[in-house]
């Protein structure tokens, strides 16, 4: 009778036991699921860094831009004093070592000028205006200069001043290829969101799991820490002395802007 009575204790004991573990193992089952509901409708927990990456390089290259304008009777004259001028700047422009390739029109215009005539009209009658009169024709070009060598920039600027040109302006100094820079600008820059995000995530008493997205802010150009500049019209780059101009080059800085969403639990 006790054998049976112990043996009924052990069965109840092992009874409750099954019981209970089964119970944990349903909460742990509508835990999980209750939890992958909640991650279906509103999504995993995440955080957005934003990361900069910056690299100075010294230019190595340089454009200028001027303008050739001639007037004349008619269109061909016009046109013709146009030619003589840019011609003989170009020409010196290679005589220099640009090349032509480095050498772009960036536009042509060739417009006619008007006058009008004068008109007596009656004191206090009503006196239309004149008809407009074409009075000759006006050719006005642009030409921008790219500058390989940059120990003669100021010398070019000088030399297409006594050649005839006028409006001189617009040096500046770039980066001819920048394409290994800004790779290593993103590189630095995707650096610095992962340790803004591993910072943020341990603040939050939590882990980083996975990216989620990735996006890269556009308009990294390279911008000068110094430059020289110029700008000078055809009075002052014809004076008597031809001294060329100091042109300190600087630094320009590639810049690279990426944003980084992590999930993080």
């Amino acid at each position: 009778m006790e054998n049976t009575t112990l043996l009924n204790s052990k069965n109840i004991r092992l009874l409750v036991m099954l019981l209970l573990a089964s119970a944990t193992i349903a909460l742990l089952v509508y835990a999980n699921a209750t939890y992958r509901m909640s991650r279906n409708q509103f999504g995993p927990i995440t955080i957005n860094v934003q990361g900069e990456g910056e690299v100075l390089a010294k230019p190595d290259i340089g454009s200028f831009s001027f303008s050739v304008r001639a007037e004349g009777k008619d269109a061909a004259e016009a046109q013709e004093k146009s030619a003589e001028t840019n011609n003989a700047i170009i020409a010196y422009l290679q005589e220099q070592g640009v090349e032509d390739k480095d050498i772009k029109t960036q536009y042509y215009n060739l417009n006619p000028k008007y006058r009008y005539e004068e008109r007596v009209c009656p004191f206090g009658s009503y006196c239309p205006p004149s008809e407009p009169i074409i009075d000759g024709y006006e050719v006005s070009q642009n030409v921008t200069v790219k500058v390989r060598d940059l120990d003669k920039s100021g010398d070019l600027i000088t030399g297409v001043g006594e050649k005839g040109a006028s409006d001189i302006s617009g040096l500046s100094f770039t980066i001819d290829d920048t394409d290994a820079l800004e790779a290593q600008a993103r590189e630095m820059a995707i650096a610095d969101a992962k340790e803004k995000a591993k910072k943020l995530a341990k603040d939050l008493d939590s882990r980083l799991v996975k990216m989620i997205s990735f996006y890269e802010e556009q308009g990294g150009y390279p911008m000068p820490y110094g430059y020289g500049g110029a700008m000078m019209d055809k009075a002052v780059a014809m004076e008597s002395a031809p001294v060329s101009p100091e042109l300190p080059t600087g630094e320009n800085t590639i810049r690279k802007v990426v944003n980084v969403t992590y999930e993080i639990r």
